[in-house]
């Protein structure tokens, strides 16, 4: 039987924009500016696919490819380089802008912070991340995984000199296993996953992402996009973009923002459609092909900012995602390929879904798309687990309808 999609619909909180500026165009331009400084730092393409813009109906697709970001093909190591910066500045009591990658790796800096450990819970390319990151910077990093993470993922992360292992717990247990080790051996915690008493560094990550965000106004120019899709983990990136176009844009200008999720991890879905004032977990195994986004416990930072500024709660099955695998891989002539994860393709699958399918237009005339929509997607990863992307692009695992 198919798995159906659900979504839920909450009214913005109009003049509540205090809350994301931590997150807004400002604050982007200290991040950015900071990233630039690596030696490895290109802005990410974004892809105009024309072609299926035309076939599905409407203005214009656009794709956010962070495939190629610092060449690690995920975006999360926008936020691991951007807290690990943000930490070694608070230590020395100076702001980031003051650290750019030539003074952060200078012997001067280490002298004075001495050897750090970074420890994190990942499912995959945030852990990759702050191996990459403590690295590049001279410092340690120990990682753990959830039950069931590729082995090609674990082997790229121990590649960079982290100290890696895969756990037999799921990912919110992973991440309460690095909290205990963290205090037990004087680490450093560095998560998107935001509690009370532990928002700083969470806080840092999602800055960070903002790059991304910054990026895609650029090249877009003129063209601002009228919707705007993102996928949710624990809801740290979609908190931090959705922030950054609220504060750009306002209440009123601002795009319609649809946020997706696997139904098998849909905490951020759970908590809207409940809105209750509480948070909403999923507890035990999460078994969905969107490995990035499998966690249960949403990031309250996140969820903050998501509460007031995003429109749209989307729980789906894990054809929707391979769908946009597919598409995205297989293009249309003139368009450009993306190869793009289980985790990355969510939100175009999700796109091609609801313009497709006669049983979703009717949220599709909800979210106000025609033929003159604008989308904006981000692909947040590429083919991270190579192995997996090919049974699912060759061999039509999932193949949905």
């Amino acid at each position: 039987m198919q798995e159906s999609i659900k979504y839920f619909h909450k009214e913005r909180r109009l003049n509540n924009l205090s809350s994301v500026k931590d997150f807004g165009v400002e604050n982007a331009r200290k991040v950015i500016k900071y990233h630039q400084s690596f030696p490895e730092y290109e802005p990410t393409p974004l892809v105009d696919l024309k072609g299926l813009a035309a076939d599905l109906g409407v203005n214009s697709i656009y794709v956010k490819d962070e495939s190629y970001r610092f060449g690690l093909n995920a975006f999360k190591v926008l936020g691991g380089s951007y807290c690990i910066g943000s930490y070694i500045a608070d230590q020395l009591g100076v702001d980031i802008s003051e650290m750019p990658f030539e003074r952060i790796t200078s012997p001067e800096v280490k002298e004075k912070v001495g050897n750090i450990t970074f420890v994190t819970a990942t499912d995959g390319n945030h852990g990759r991340g702050i191996a990459w990151t403590a690295n590049r910077l001279n410092q340690k990093s120990v990682v753990y995984m959830p039950k069931g993470s590729a082995e090609e993922r674990l082997h790229n992360i121990q590649l960079l000199g982290a100290d890696a292992s895969i756990t037999e717990f799921n990912y919110d247990d992973a991440v309460r296993l690095a909290k205990k080790n963290a205090d037990e051996y004087g680490w450093v915690m560095v998560q998107d996953t935001a509690w009370e008493g532990y928002e700083k560094i969470p806080r840092w990550i999602m800055q960070g992402y903002t790059t991304m965000a910054y990026e895609a106004i650029q090249q877009l120019g003129d063209n601002k996009p009228t919707h705007i899709f993102l996928q949710a983990g624990v809801g740290a990136m979609s908190g931090g973009i959705t922030g950054f176009f609220a504060d750009l844009y306002g209440d009123e200008e601002r795009p319609v923002i649809t946020i997706v999720e696997p139904n098998k991890a849909d905490c951020i879905f759970r908590t809207a459609e409940a809105d209750d004032g509480n948070l909403h977990f999923v507890k035990g195994d999460m078994d969905s092909i969107m490995a990035g986004l499998c966690c249960g416990e949403p990031c309250t930072l996140g969820w903050e900012v998501l509460r007031d500024h995003a429109d749209y709660f989307v729980s789906m099955p894990d054809y929707v995602a391979a769908e946009g695998m597919r598409i995205l891989g297989a293009p249309l002539t003139g368009d450009p390929r993306v190869i793009s994860g289980e985790s990355g393709a969510s939100t175009l699958g999700f796109v091609a879904e609801l313009l497709r399918n006669p049983s979703l237009w009717e949220l599709k005339k909800k979210l106000g798309i025609d033929e003159t929509s604008k989308i904006l997607c981000f692909s947040t990863e590429g083919d991270t687990d190579k192995a997996n992307y090919k049974r699912i692009v060759w061999d039509g695992l999932y193949p949905g309808f």
